[in-house]
């Protein structure tokens, strides 16, 4: 992918996307499926999501990675917080009753950071791997799954199975371009996995997010769906707007940072003509042009009706 040009936004970006506390409309996601409460429970189904309580699960010792950064992990139980573990880890059954982590252990350790005492999780038996790979088929052939269930069951099928895309698009009966795009949705930061799993976004933006290279940036565009429920076409037009280089200086190439009303002066232009459709010039002593372009009178002649609806 190309390196993406830096811009002069700074904080006119806030500014321009909206900076209202969505939290409401965020809440943690949650795994109806049924819980282990003790440890007689035997559950069979290895492709549904189990609760299980963090007492009875334990780490791996054959474990590779030893150390583990803590800046990352309280940031990452910050955002379970925030959204719940989306992304289950998975145990095996041990012969005492307790649960053995084969993957997701710094999943599970920022899930305890994050005060959780019970964690959704696969459970799965070692030895069973043909029975293992037919849950998760059926699982995914599922039609109530949700966009990010399927790309974990994807990446699981993968990584549990020991499958390439090919194999595994074989599997499913689907072209390896569609498991692959399938399974990049899993690169989103979480918020934006989150909001594609209970829905307030759509594939649609998540695929257009993913063309956008910063985390920061998709969260913030994320947000704007969430707030203003733009379309895909709308969210295309938005990042459009935002890789315009931003104004120069007269006598270099150095970006010149804006006045955040200067953003809002056109994003709300933006609204009746299209923010493709706007241009600003600002001289080093305040001076401030704006240009409008219309496509055709008829665009000119609504723009003037919102301007006066008399």
């Amino acid at each position: 992918m190309a390196k993406q040009q830096q811009f002069g936004l700074g904080k006119g970006l806030g500014a321009l996307l909206g900076g209202e506390d969505l939290t409401e409309l965020r809440k943690p996601v949650g795994y109806i499926n049924k819980q282990v409460v003790t440890a007689e429970v035997k559950p069979r189904d290895t492709s549904d999501v189990l609760r299980v309580p963090v007492d009875l699960i334990e780490p791996n010792p054959y474990q590779p990675r030893m150390n583990f950064d803590n800046e990352a992990l309280r940031e990452l139980a910050d955002s379970i917080r925030t959204f719940g573990l989306i992304q289950p880890i998975t145990v095996r059954r041990k012969g005492d009753g307790k649960y053995q982590i084969i993957s997701g252990e710094r999943r599970y350790r920022a899930s305890i950071m994050a005060g959780m005492d019970i964690i959704p999780a696969y459970i799965r038996d070692a030895s069973e791997q043909g029975m293992l790979e037919m849950a998760i088929v059926e699982n995914i052939q599922r039609e109530n799954l949700d966009p990010i269930e399927v790309a974990m069951s994807y990446q699981r099928l993968m990584e549990e199975c020991r499958l390439t895309q090919e194999q595994m698009a074989d599997r499913v009966g689907k072209k390896r371009a569609s498991v692959a795009n399938q399974l990049r949705l899993l690169k989103l930061p979480a918020k934006v996995q989150h909001d594609l799993k209970v829905g307030l976004v759509s594939v649609g933006h998540a695929k257009v997010l993913l063309g956008v290279e910063a985390p920061a940036l998709q969260e913030a565009l994320c947000d704007a769906i969430v707030k203003n429920g733009l379309s895909v076409r709308q969210l295309e037009d938005k990042i459009k707007a935002l890789s315009k280089p931003a104004p120069q200086h007269e006598q270099g190439t150095e970006p010149v940072e804006l006045p955040q009303m200067y953003y809002r002066l056109l994003e709300n232009l933006g609204r009746y003509v299209g923010e493709n459709s706007l241009s600003l010039r600002r001289g080093k002593d305040g001076k401030s042009s704006i240009t409008i372009r219309f496509d055709s009178d008829t665009q000119a002649e609504e723009f003037l009706k919102a301007l006066d609806p008399r």
